[in-house]
């Protein structure tokens, strides 16, 4: 008897083992209770993708995503290719705080003491390839703007039924402009309950989406100044014309009313 619950308590930790490593299934999207950031799992990219909506999707930073996958900037990626989205036990995210630049030694000639190698592997920020965009500002935003003018019908909430941005009424048709200047990371309808979807990189800290338009009239790749025209206005995955506005920070969702200005 023993030997039997042995074996059942083995095969359901296989199990288990499975499920943490294999792709996550797109149903959790349609699932209300789906509610990122995910840390298991993987992601396999599809015809669309970004790393930038990948980790959009998962609540995850992206640059945390580039460096656990080892993929350097631009952050090219390929259909197929599987996103891990596990952070390795040993793993020390190295671009939110830059090492402490070392005292100046009095003795120029002196050479610096043998680095220890670590037993573990150490994640670190690769380098940006000269040749490669940088057209949105490296730490800061300049500032902030309304993406349209129209009156808010739901705000930002943790708690209850959760809104990770403001939604804004308005008519179809009408212009989304970029709330900040900055390079947009994607286009498309891939991210399911979005719709028609834009997302702007402002730094290397901040990103923004415009979420449920009915056309999108800028392409990944595109640099947009503040105010600038990036999309019209539709009802894509929504119940209502509408547009969805968020933010994030370092990859996670933040209140857009605390950063735009007072109507």
């Amino acid at each position: 008897m023993r030997s039997g619950v042995n074996y059942a308590y083995k095969c359901a930790w296989f199990v288990i083992a499975i499920f943490l490593t294999s792709c996550t299934s797109p149903n959790i999207y349609q699932d209300p209770d789906f509610n990122p950031p995910v840390y298991w799992g993987s992601h396999r990219v599809s015809k669309g993708d970004t790393l930038y909506s990948i980790a959009w999707r998962y609540g995850r930073d992206y640059k945390e995503l580039a460096e656990i996958n080892n993929i350097p900037p631009p952050y090219i990626i390929k259909i197929g290719q599987r996103i891990s989205l596990v952070v390795p036990e040993d793993y020390v995210f190295r671009t939110r705080k830059p090492a402490p630049t070392p005292a100046k030694s009095s003795k120029s000639t002196q050479s610096p003491p043998a680095q220890v190698a670590s037993k573990k592997p150490v994640y670190k920020k690769k380098q940006k390839p000269s040749g490669t965009s940088n057209k949105y500002v490296p730490q800061n935003v300049s500032g902030w703007g309304w993406p349209h003018p129209g009156p808010i019908i739901d705000t930002y909430s943790v708690t209850g039924e959760v809104n990770k941005g403001v939604d804004i009424a308005g008519k179809i048709g009408d212009p989304v402009v970029a709330a900040a200047s900055g390079e947009v990371v994607y286009a498309g309808s891939g991210l399911l309950g979005y719709g028609k979807l834009v997302i702007v990189n402002h730094s290397e800290t901040y990103l923004s989406a415009y979420a449920h338009n009915r056309k999108i009239l800028v392409k990944e790749g595109d640099y947009v100044k503040l105010g600038q025209q990036i999309a019209e206005l539709g009802q894509t995955g929504a119940k209502r014309p509408m547009l969805h506005f968020e933010i994030r920070k370092n990859g996670k969702p933040v209140d857009p009313l605390t950063y735009l200005p007072k109507k």
